[in-house]
């Protein structure tokens, strides 16, 4: 029986209408699914007879292009390569040539017929053949140009039939040689902005992160690790989610030191800091234990634009043109973006993101936004000049590690999307799919399922751009960066795409080229010299878990979520040498607060468990986990018999709290990570999915002084018996 239109399209496309669900349960997506995410494409599902003529045009242009946009080859490989010509000249001595990104050129004399026929149909009312092309050569590493070209019929010169990518790529991600020879290493994580310090201005920056690689160093650590530190929003400060970002190729501008940044010492800077109102924001700024972003803001941007005052009229501009040069298109959207919304700002307007720009200003390369862009163009390179002085900071903190000889050094996050209103979204409307949104099915952590509002990258259209949008994702964020996480790693296989205006639990699996994506991250990985972690919780298919290990991409490993048929939980001794193993994440509970079920009690109050039907088996369950995990620690020896067996009689204690820490570093994992509010035995999250503006979120702050940390011995002795278990586990 042959396809419908429309069965055939969801093929082509991607579309998955069955999955195994996070409870290991074989599923279909809701009715109606596949055809919303077919129209958020732009593919008219109405209209059958429209619909067939988009295949058709698909199909078409598909089989007119002599060669792939791109194709990425991992070694080992043979070099094949499709090409596909009318038939008239699949007889003729064509040429490929292969511009090596060396600089160098490989010439490839080929006639198509004497090679294997693949392929064959009626385009156009002509027959087109399609072959596979062995190149018969040896590539380096890198992205190289491939053109086939033919004598022309009519004049003397060579006519170009075509052109497309070559990416040839290692066959697994980079790993340090200590790490592939079984060292064990620790380090902290933490999101920057709830870093406390005497110094800074009410929120974490890279001068507390330079202080703390330092300190981290001193434990025995080798890596310091951060939530996202992707730009967000200068003009709406408010909008402070590092998972919902503007840009994911830039970074967060309220992260700079402003004391740091030259000129600071000039007379105009220093009337408007030691300002008797100043100073006093200064210091409710600090004294606040959530950070009030509004308010650091308020502080850091008038400054800040008085020391680019300051660096326009007295500094040499070499160094910040090569940085804008360099940044090229990316770095002038987002700094147009926000010199945009800036200017609406201040003008009354409706400002949030693009879609409520004026209606000729929602298009990035509009006529109205080029002249916006010709009338101020002081304003756009502000906003380059704030990238140019947090690139330079993020390298001085990414310096301090290297000179202390940490193995990793910086370890990165990369979000899965940006927002719906962003910077990325309104310079790429092309790539992403605006009428969809990135989520989640319905899993244990999530019954109703996820909507993140992240529009989704169309793979079609990413193929097409030759993976260019995800080369720069990925080199961007792994410059200066020993490890890079990437946030639900199964987003390089799948996505769950949820229609707009529809519950998540309404959504469907969207398949991506997760070879071709993996082989790019490999080749980033190797050129910038970065591990690579993959997060992968959640709704995980077996076949991704294997293919990250096999592309040499480090499981994400969390304690509370490792846990046997019979409720056990295993012993991180067990847990894959090739991966990252954690306690706790940002998502989840501290120590304390999964301990005494502030959670679950939190989540009560904001309606996330509404009833006591949904409510008293979680706390049972949790009941039970604790349970478990007092046997699993008992029976290993983590923790002395000063702590009851018995679930009932114990509370979370500094010794049981660090005696956890302890019993994770004795395990098999390549890495641990701990989080710096387990050190500091907090007990509120940072973060609780599902809510908005009913709890603080991204706004909790560390309830000491980083200053602080590192004097009380009871921490230094934790430090120093994390790092033995380490040395230990490594031996």
């Amino acid at each position: 029986m042959s396809m419908s239109p429309l069965d055939a399209l969801v093929a082509m496309r991607g579309i998955e209408s069955n999955f195994i669900d996070a409870y290991g349960k074989p599923t279909t997506i809701a009715d109606g699914s596949k055809e919303k995410m077919l129209k958020a494409m732009g593919y008219d599902v109405d209209n059958e007879e429209a619909l067939i003529e988009q295949i058709n045009t698909d199909v078409t242009r598909a089989w007119i292009a002599p060669l792939n946009p791109v194709q990425v080859l991992r070694d080992g490989d043979s070099p094949i390569i499709a090409l596909r010509l009318p038939l008239e000249l699949v007889n003729d001595e064509l040429t490929l040539t292969i511009a090596v990104e060396d600089g160098s050129e490989q010439i490839i004399p080929i006639t198509p017929i004497d090679h294997t026929l693949i392929n064959a149909a009626e385009i156009e009312n002509g027959e087109f053949q399609e072959y596979a092309v062995d190149l018969a050569t040896t590539l380096p590493h890198g992205y190289h140009q491939l053109t086939l070209s033919a004598p022309s019929l009519v004049t003397e010169d060579i006519e170009i039939l075509g052109k497309g990518t070559l990416i040839q790529a290692p066959g697994a991600c980079y790993t340090p040689d200590v790490i592939a020879a079984g060292k064990k290493v620790w380090g902290l994580s933490i999101q920057l902005y709830c870093v406390r310090s005497a110094r800074n201005w009410g929120i974490g920056d890279f001068t507390d992160l330079q202080y703390l690689l330092h300190k981290a160093a001193d434990q025995g650590a080798d890596f310091v690790g951060l939530n996202p530190i992707h730009a967000l929003y200068p003009n709406n400060p408010d909008a402070c989610s590092p998972y919902s970002p503007s840009s994911r190729k830039w970074l967060n501008h309220l992260y700079i030191d402003v004391e740091s940044v030259p000129y600071f010492a000039a007379k105009r800077v220093q009337t408007l800091v030691q300002s008797a109102d100043f100073q006093a924001r200064l210091e409710s700024a600090r004294a606040v234990d959530y950070v009030n972003y509004e308010a650091v803001a308020a502080l850091k941007m008038p400054v800040l634009k008085a020391l680019f005052a300051e660096y326009s009229e007295h500094a040499e501009q070499s160094e910040l043109d090569a940085f804008i040069a360099q940044g090229g298109e990316s770095l002038a959207s987002i700094a147009v973006y926000d010199a945009l919304q800036e200017h609406l700002k201040d003008a009354g307007k409706d400002f949030w993101g693009w879609p409520v720009f004026p209606e000729n200003m929602q298009d990035a390369d509009s006529a109205a936004v080029l002249e916006f862009t010709q009338t101020y163009p002081e304003k756009v390179r502000f906003y380059q000049f704030l990238q140019f002085i947090a690139a330079e900071q993020f390298n001085a903190a990414s310096q301090v590690a290297t000179e202390r000889n940490m193995t990793i050094g910086l370890y990165r996050d990369l979000a899965v999307g940006v927002s719906e209103g962003s910077a990325e979204v309104w310079s790429s409307k092309d790539l992403y799919v605006t009428q969809a949104s990135v989520g989640a099915p319905p899993d244990i952590l999530g019954p109703l399922g996820q909507n993140w509002g992240l529009p989704p990258m169309d793979p079609e259209v990413l193929y097409q751009q030759a993976y260019q949008p995800i080369i720069d994702l990925f080199r961007s964020n792994m410059q200066n960066s020993g490890a890079l996480r990437i946030d639900h790693a199964m987003a390089l296989l799948r996505l769950w795409w949820v229609y707009q205006g529809d519950n998540a639990d309404k959504g469907g699996y969207v398949y991506y080229p997760v070879d071709d994506l993996l082989g790019i991250l490999a080749l980033e990985s190797h050129r910038q010299k970065t591990l690579i972690i993959g997060e992968d919780l959640g709704t995980v298919p077996e076949e991704i878990r294997e293919k990250l290990a096999a592309n040499g991409v480090y499981s994400y490993r969390v304690f509370f979520f490792e846990q046997a048929k019979d409720g056990g939980f295993y012993s991180p001794s067990h847990y894959p040498v090739q991966s990252m193993s954690t306690l706790t994440i940002h998502d989840f509970p501290t120590l304390i607060g999964y301990w005494h079920c502030y959670d679950l009690e939190l989540g009560s109050e904001l309606g996330l468990y509404p009833t006591a039907e949904i409510l008293q088996p979680l706390y049972q369950s949790r009941h039970d986990n604790k349970q478990q995990i007092l046997n699993t620690l008992h029976g290993h020896g983590a923790i002395s018999d000063n702590i009851s067996r018995d679930v009932n009689h114990v509370g979370m204690t500094q010794e049981l709290n660090f005696g956890m820490q302890v019993h994770m570093a004795t395990g098999s994992s390549a890495l641990l990570s701990l989080q710096l509010e387990d050190w500091l035995e907090m007990d509120k999250p940072v973060n609780i999915p599902g809510t908005f503006n009913e709890y603080p979120n991204w706004k909790r702050k560390l309830t000491r002084n980083l200053e602080d940390i590192f004097t009380d011995q009871n921490i230094l002795t934790l430090a120093q018996n994390i790092n033995r278990a380490r040395q230990k586990a490594g031996s």
